[in-house]
């Protein structure tokens, strides 16, 4: 048993108790696999002293060799400074300390030769550098070219726990008697993937000769990153492949030609139709189908949701549809209904407000077959839902739903029911394929002919009348408008836009009767939303003024304009999903970001992207860069969040190839037999970073 990588932290070198309770705390580092899965976050050249006379506002990190001439200490008793004069022999500039006074007060020592490392800046026409590190030169004698430095918290460096510290402790555990790192990949495996040895990735990567070993060591750890994300799921996909047999839907075909014959409201995309294509393949290949359908806002998938349950119920079985909100459950069974009317087919709602008669009545018509298509909420999982012959699941927003409630509601169908996932939050291809890896992949990427792309703008607060004023002009055309607020109630410590003050505002400026406003928001009741969102789709409500309840399934198409307020306070993903709820229709439709003038970087990215394109998928690709993977369409409960080197946004061929080698080798070792490291390092990431404990 290798215990070396187990140790308590506190026992290496150069940390002792203090140190190590402030690694516990701020970084979660407690055993020394914690302290070599601590990565750099970048690396600088140490090989190259500067003269004072090469330093420019451009300068960033530099190294300088010389001495300390003076050294004083401003300030009072309860703020003080350090100051001191610094030369490399021929200019002067200043060193400042904040924190750590008395110990650099005490450890600097005038006209020994040391070696500054920091960051300069200008101020007053002089140079300063503000908290360099510091070195004799004799301290720096076996130090190497590459250096890397770590992320450090404030407390951290208030408690002299800082990069250097972290890069000295590393050192020490890289050059202990006892270190060891059993490697989990046979050598084969290693060669053919082209992955360095374990142990000296982590060598190489903590204390690298050159940028060539950098470069070596992270693609190591990026495989073994991508390579463990995605284990899991293909490993379910492919025993699915072997085990599970479905319901084979043969050839019976007669609603679904009635349908698309004679109901159809509108041509479908080639799109569309691919999808369709790869479902009906699904249907009649006796295997069940798990397949994901990912489309942007407005690109179809519903009808596409529908032509599958005709196929189901053409063949003697029924469908169920499950939505992650009240709202768009009765969303779908008003639009649905409507087309089900059409063909002679019976659809039912199922909520939590469901009263209790309705629910009896539902009941039996669910287990004697006469319901075709159950729509609702979770409220479809429960134990008295009984299905006399169900077929096809279908689960509306995918991300929103757990493994568990998706398997509970696969459990209604006697023998393995099709299921078909839905998602109208734009996931980069490679994202999809590494979280929803036990899936089939489906995507409509056309959107329906005669709809006009949404034109964007971003304006400031103190533009808001002139956007109300463009409203009327809207509402004068017989269009309605959303307005989305951030927040019910006006809050202290958020400084955003509120929905009861903003509505309050609006009904001044939009007065009664001449206009109809109204306010819907996650905290009314059911039947007072329904009613709500009624009459604003029946256009007896000209704005409608809401929380992102509305963010996904509303269909209204004469709704025209949608206002964000706070808008920097929303991800991409929200904004866009927020936008797709206009141009629903034939008009121009438009959609407008009202935020602070004082925005962040990143706030003015988001909106920028928002004001640049339509695009769903362009935007997810922003997203993703901008605020990582695990929190997009909520799969950090994905394993996302394990990632600390890999990003799917950019080492997409590194998790192909990850991909490509996990099935080569379940292909011809499906239980790990062969592989017993790499069996033991599967198990024990269910729970804490043990893998120190394999053998």
């Amino acid at each position: 048993m290798n215990t070396f990588l187990s140790t308590n932290i506190k026992t290496i070198k150069g940390v002792g108790t203090v140190r190590a309770e402030v690694l516990n705390k701020e970084l979660g580092i407690f055993t020394v696999a914690d302290l070599l899965s601590y990565y750099p976050f970048r690396y600088v050249d140490r090989s190259k002293y500067y003269a004072i006379s090469e330093i420019d506002s451009n300068s960033s990190y530099i190294q300088l060799k010389g001495y300390v001439t003076h050294i004083k200490e401003l300030g009072d008793q309860r703020k003080t400074r350090l100051v001191a004069t610094f030369t490399d022999g021929k200019e002067e500039i200043e060193l400042l300390w904040f924190k750590s006074v008395s110990y650099f007060k005490s450890n600097l020592k005038l006209r020994e030769e040391i070696i500054v490392f920091g960051k300069p800046t200008f101020f007053n026409g002089k140079i300063n550098i503000t908290h360099p590190e510091v070195d004799t030169v004799y301290g720096r004698s076996n130090a190497a070219a590459l250096e890397a430095v770590y992320n450090t918290t404030e407390m951290m460096k208030t408690r002299r726990v800082e990069s250097k510290a972290i890069r000295q402790t590393i050192q020490n555990v890289l050059t202990h008697e006892q270190f060891a790192v059993p490697e989990i990949f046979p050598a084969a495996f290693c060669e053919t993937y082209k992955l360095i040895p374990r142990d000296k990735a982590y060598k190489f990567i903590h204390h690298p000769p050159s940028a060539r070993h950098i470069d070596a060591a992270t693609y190591r750890f990026k495989f073994e990153e991508l390579f463990f994300l995605q284990f899991p799921f293909i490993q379910q996909k492919l025993k699915r492949g072997d085990a599970a047999d479905g319901i084979t839907f043969g050839n019976q075909n007669t609603l679904f030609e009635t349908f698309c014959e004679n109901h159809l409201p509108f041509a479908l995309t080639g799109a569309q139709e691919r999808v369709l294509t790869e479902i009906k393949s699904d249907f009649c290949s006796g295997k069940q189908m798990n397949r994901l359908l990912q489309g942007d806002v407005g690109s179809g998938k519903t009808i596409v949701a529908f032509l599958s349950v005709l196929m189901a119920v053409d063949n003697g079985y029924q469908a169920s549809l499950m939505a992650p909100t009240e709202i768009l459950a009765i969303q779908h069974y008003i639009g649905l209904k409507e087309l089900a009317d059409k063909i002679g087919i019976e659809i039912g709602i199922l909520t939590g407000s469901s009263k209790t008669k309705e629910r009896r009545i539902l009941h039996e018509k669910l287990e004697n077959g006469q319901i075709k298509l159950l729509i609702g909420t979770h409220a479809l999982i429960e134990d008295v839902v009984k299905f006399k012959n169900l077929g096809l699941t279908i689960i509306d927003e995918q991300h929103r739903f757990g493994v568990a409630q998706r398997a509970k509601l696969m459990d209604k169908g006697k023998l393995n029911p099709h299921v078909l996932v839905m998602t109208a939050t734009p996931i980069p291809r490679t994202l999809a394929m590494s979280v929803y890896g036990d899936l089939d992949y489906s995507v409509i990427d056309e959107m329906p002919a005669g709809r006009k792309a949404i034109r964007t703008a971003h304006r400031f607060g103190f533009a808001r009348e002139k956007v109300w004023a463009f409203i009327k002009e809207e509402i004068a055309k017989g269009r309605q408008a959303y307005v989305v607020y951030p927040l019910i109630e006006e809050s202290e410590t958020l400084h955003y836009k509120d929905l009861n003050n903003g509505f309050d505002q609006l009904l001044a400026y939009f007065p009664r009767p001449e206009y109809q406003v109204e306010m819907l928001h996650g905290k009314m009741k059911p039947a007072e939303k329904e009613a709500k969102m009624k009459d604003f789709s029946d256009g007896k409500t000209h704005i409608l003024v809401s929380t992102t309840v509305i963010e996904v399934g509303i269909n209204v198409p004469n709704a025209s304009i949608m206002v964000i307020e706070s808008s920097e306070k929303f991800g991409l993903s929200q904004l866009h999903q927020l936008r797709g709820r206009v141009g629903r229709g034939a008009e121009q439709s438009y959609c407008i970001l009202l935020s602070n003038k004082n925005l962040s970087e990143n706030a003015q990215t988001r909106l920028k992207a928002m004001v640049n394109t339509t695009s769903g998928f362009e935007l997810s690709e922003i997203d993703m860069q901008l605020r990582g993977f695990g929190d997009i369409a909520g799969t950090r409960q994905s394993g996302l969040d394990q990632l600390t080197l890999a990003s799917l946004s950019t080492d997409a061929p590194i998790a192909e190839e990850a991909r490509k080698a996990i099935i080569a080798l379940l292909e011809v070792d499906p239980e790990l037999s062969e592989h017993q490291n790499l069996k033991k390092h599967m198990s024990m990431r269910q729970g804490h970073k043990a893998w120190e404990k394999i053998a």
